[in-house]
């Protein structure tokens, strides 16, 4: 009955993006008194198994049996979905992000397990987003101030999932109460990084039916552009009449207002007691509050902007304690912008720098709402950003050209990215310096292989020389080749040239022959200028 008297549409969309094989799965049903969306992404690489599809229609299976808008029971369906996919982990292990959204026509329950998310607009503006869980998240929750998820690294680093081993903890609302042209869109973590809840709202504008929201945001996320677009579901519900409830318990509720106007006044009674002692709280507040901003400003100031953004958060804070909406809602801003600045930077880090502009430039629209606050630091890192695109525009052609071997040209283009780098204390610097030095090392090794070229052929040319007895010229050209070898260093080169230096030399300059006298021989063959006793008797014998 309650479907009869109620108009819910829903439209959808579920593909693989750049891969073969689309992981995600959408389903739903709508019974007379109650229904079922169910978005899923599945997080395993297992190809026979689609985990997502074998959750989705363990709920749904489960549901129509026993239909139902119980908390208990919607964790009830998503811990069969658990059971089942552990059941089926036979070659790895099953995982899956899920997101469920059960509804009797005029409330809704929603339960996540995961990062699926479900989104709530009224009126053009978003009402309720569920919460991931991740580490991204935990991180949001435990700091008290809002990180823009969608960028942060930890995003993906789930803390709860379909098949998860132990400690498997869904996450169910409470009821919400829905109201007659309410939006609900259901998507995967592959369609929600790319897509802001701005641009989400924005397209909401000109949309009539649900199949043209659903058209419209499939083109803003294509619009992106990516390389790789992973797996993506987008599914849409237009409530354009929900079903109205009857007043039975008028009554009950209006017994409740009159015991609470009752108590309030027991207890305004007593609050006299206590207005001098909690004014005086509230002044300490106060100057707390004004002290976090203070600090926070300067840290912005200073670039400490995870610091700054700490201060601001203990301000919003003190804010909202002193029920000040002005500071509250000025600090929320400061920490908007500081959070998109961080993720600018993360980005940037990332080697992301269209992502990064982006970022800031929205930093930047944010900040002109509370008197353009960091617009200087903002155009800045803007600024930056060129900067940083054109020195890994050098850095490539560099690299270019010492693939090429062109170590010369290689050389120019590094030495150029890097005076950029020094002038905006680019983080990459220390990797263009390496650069430099691996081509300056190659320049190095090529001059010397060019000098041992060039003495190689002077040695020869001086052989030649020697070899058409042209010493002097053999001399010059091997004294020249010895200086090139001397200075690459080469000692057995430089020993053998002196040699042959030596050698050349000793041709050019022979030395002088020593007169050596004629000597006399007698008829008995002796040297006339040398008689012995023995020769003498024998000339004497001879006489007689």
């Amino acid at each position: 009955m309650r479907k009869e008297n109620s108009n819910f549409k829903t439209a959808f969309l579920s593909e693989a993006g750049s891969y073969m094989q689309n992981k995600d799965y959408f389903a739903y049903t709508e019974l007379d008194d109650v229904a079922c969306w169910v978005a899923v992404k599945g997080l395993d690489s297992d190809q026979e198994i689609n985990s997502a599809e074998l959750a989705a229609k363990g709920i749904l299976e489960k549901f129509i049996e026993n239909p139902s808008m119980s908390r208990r029971r919607i964790k009830k369906y998503l811990k069969n979905a658990q059971h089942l996919l552990q059941a089926q982990s036979l070659r790895v292990r099953l995982k899956a992000s899920i997101v469920i959204v059960v509804s009797d026509y005029s409330k809704m329950i929603c339960a996540t397990a995961g990062n699926s998310r479900v989104y709530h607009f009224r009126n053009g503006t978003l009402s309720y987003k569920s919460s991931d869980q991740s580490l991204a998240q935990k991180w949001a929750y435990e700091r008290d101030y809002a990180i823009d998820i969608s960028q942060h690294e930890e995003r993906s680093n789930l803390l709860n999932y379909l098949g998860k081993p132990n400690s498997f903890q869904p996450v169910v609302s409470k009821k919400i109460k829905l109201m007659d042209d309410d939006v609900l869109l259901l998507c995967t973590s592959g369609f929600w990084e790319e897509v802001s809840e701005i641009e989400m709202a924005d397209a909401l504008e000109n949309a009539k039916e649900p199949e043209q929201y659903v058209d419209v945001l499939e083109e803003v996320f294509l619009s992106r552009q990516k390389k790789i677009v992973n797996n993506y579901t987008i599914a849409t519900i237009f409530t354009n009449k929900v079903y109205q409830e009857n007043n039975k318990k008028k009554m009950k509720y209006l017994k409740l207002i009159v015991a609470t106007m009752l108590l309030a006044l027991v207890v305004g009674g007593g609050t006299i007691f206590y207005q001098a002692k909690q004014a005086k709280a509230m002044a300490e507040l106060s100057a707390e509050m004004i002290e976090h901003e203070k600090t926070g400003n300067l840290h912005f100031q200073d670039g400490n902007y995870e610091d700054a953004l700490m201060e601001y958060s203990e301000g919003r804070n003190a804010a909202k304690k002193l029920k000040n909406p002005v500071h509250r809602n000025l600090l929320a801003k400061k920490l908007r912008v500081t959070q998109l600045i961080i993720n600018g930077n993360q980005s940037a880090e990332a080697g992301e720098f269209s992502g990064a502009v982006e970022t800031y430039e929205k930093a930047n629209e944010e900040g002109k709402i509370i008197g353009n606050f960091g617009k200087e630091e903002i155009e800045q890192k803007i600024t930056d950003m060129d900067s940083i695109v054109q020195i890994l525009e050098a850095v490539k052609k560099g690299d270019f050209k010492f693939e090429a071997e062109d170590y010369t040209n290689a050389l120019e283009f590094y030495q150029k990215a890097r005076k950029q780098a020094l002038e905006i204390s680019f983080s990459g610097d220390s990797a263009i310096k390496q650069k430099i030095e691996e081509t300056e090392g190659k320049i190095a090794e090529l001059e010397k292989a060019q000098k041992e070229l060039r003495a190689e052929g002077l040695e020869k040319s001086g052989d030649q020389s020697y070899a058409r007895q042209e010493y002097s010229k053999a001399v010059e050209s091997y004294t020249i080749a010895q200086e090139i070898y001397q200075e690459t260093n080469l000692i057995a080169k430089v020993l053998g040239l002196e040699r042959k230096i030596m050698n050349a030399n000793d041709k050019l300059n022979p030395p002088p022959l020593v007169e050596v006298p004629e000597i006399m021989y007698d008829k008995a063959g002796f040297p006339l200028d040398e008689v012995t006793e023995e020769n003498q008797d024998s000339k004497e014998e001879g006489v007689e």
